[in-house]
């Protein structure tokens, strides 16, 4: 029986590391020739997502931009397409980049996204779940009955990779870069309460990170044990205290903790250029891919995968991402309230 587990001093001390203001150069993250590639970003027209897309773009990536229609505060998709577009061509590539709408509080948005994409019949080389949203004033509801941000923060990410996996298989080189958070590490693992709730007063977005990290890893774990996927490297990245758009929902009021919040970001928070070179990094990297010669991941002559990277610096994970038998429980939980076996998406793919 798996009881609750909150943070101890050490965590706490793990999530101060990973509110990390390091300046960052290409030197540190000098990319990789992506010309042919596709790559699918999630939350791609703001913040962190639209910085890596610019990035990729220059590498001359094919992408998609996944987004949803956006609120007035964030940069319209068909803005990005073309700012990416023309960065691309300026480095002399003619790629292909376009924006495929995709709402993650909609599983059927996610469903009609994934069988857009698997029509198209490619190999996808890069899949990165960017998209995320910060904790609501209040308690949110989807329509498809879940709190807001678990749907959008875990939920989805996770239905999204599982669908896109046999066409990550046939890349040569597949990465998933998964944007979870240094806050991981104060999330409260709790089955009672996986889905959320009122009675957490907030503090959903922790606990969904924990348990996103603890999936990557799992999911890893998993993709080694199958022959077709053992070339597939997924990693979860921290991208640092960035002053992005993500909280302008919860800098409109004029109470103190958003006066506090409102100097953090002044003072503290890095930029979305910078906090976007953890996705440039976690993609191009190659510490973080498969061996060149064996084209394995995570075993004996491997690389990269299941790992925890703390911007491009690779960094332990809360401890309880390494218990096998609370992974495995985090798994399980995802295939009851995703409705996983009943999709098909864990016998077919044999995980």
């Amino acid at each position: 029986m798996l009881k609750p587990s909150g943070p101890g001093i050490y965590d706490i001390i793990q999530a101060f590391r990973g509110v990390n203001s390091s300046f960052l150069t290409d030197q540190h993250v000098p990319g990789a020739d992506l010309t042919g590639k596709w790559i699918i970003i999630t939350g791609s027209n703001n913040g962190i997502g639209f910085e890596a897309a610019k990035s990729l773009a220059a590498m001359g990536a094919n992408m998609i931009l996944a987004c949803r229609n956006p609120p007035a505060w964030e940069m319209h998709p068909t803005a990005a397409v073309e700012e990416c577009r023309a960065i691309s061509n300026a480095q002399g590539h003619s790629s292909t980049i376009e924006w495929w709408e995709i709402d993650m509080a909609d599983f059927d948005s996610v469903e009609e996204f994934c069988a857009r994409w698997i029509k198209c019949d490619r190999p996808l080389d890069i899949l990165c779940n960017n998209a995320g949203v910060a904790p609501p004033a209040q308690d949110i509801v989807t329509k498809d009955g879940f709190e807001m941000a678990h749907q959008v923060n875990l939920l989805s990410q996770v239905l999204i990779t599982l669908r896109l996996l046999p066409s990550l298989a046939r890349s040569a080189e597949p990465r998933i870069v998964c944007t979870t958070s240094c806050i991981h590490h104060l999330g409260l693992f709790d089955l009672d309460h996986f889905h959320g709730g009122p009675w957490k007063k907030g503090n959903d977005y922790q606990d969904n990170k924990l348990y996103y990290q603890m999936w990557v890893i799992e999911l890893q774990s998993r993709l080694l044990r199958h022959p077709e996927y053992l070339h597939i490297t997924v990693n979860g990245v921290n991208p640092g205290f960035v002053a992005s758009s993500i909280w302008t929902p919860l800098t409109t009021a004029t109470d103190l903790p958003t006066h506090v919040l409102k100097l953090l970001l002044r003072f503290f928070a890095i930029t979305p250029q910078q906090g976007s070179l953890a996705i440039t990094h976690a993609a191009t990297s190659p510490e973080l891919g498969p061996d060149p010669h064996t084209q394995r991941v995570g075993a004996p002559n491997g690389r990269g995968g299941g790992k925890y990277i703390n911007r491009i610096w690779e960094a332990p994970a809360r401890s309880i991402c390494y218990d096998a038998e609370a992974r495995s429980a985090i798994w399980t939980k995802l295939d009851e309230e995703l409705k996983l076996r009943d999709k098909g998406l864990l016998d077919v793919l044999g995980l």
